[in-house]
């Protein structure tokens, strides 16, 4: 059975300003700790929110290398909790 759930995708590009040097981060944490506290300037330039159908959830979270799962749904979106 398919879910009944609303999920949504947002996207979202951050624009940093470093001097002298090109900056490299792994993660979200470090990079808003660059902007928040560090010697960063930064913003938000662009942001898109997709609404996705719980079969388009469970694909996007497979993308990200996470696991269905995470939403309680199996592969196809199904919830797999009913």
């Amino acid at each position: 059975m398919s879910s009944k759930r609303k999920f949504f995708k947002t996207t979202f590009k951050v624009e940093v300003l470093s001097e002298d040097v090109p900056v490299e981060w792994d993660n979200l944490y470090d990079v808003a700790s660059a902007i928040d506290t560090g010697d960063c300037s930064g913003r938000i330039t662009d942001e898109k929110i997709v609404k996705l159908s719980a079969s388009k959830a469970a694909e996007a979270l497979q993308a990200q290398g996470s696991d269905p799962e995470f939403f309680q749904l199996d592969e196809d979106g199904n919830d797999l909790e009913n």
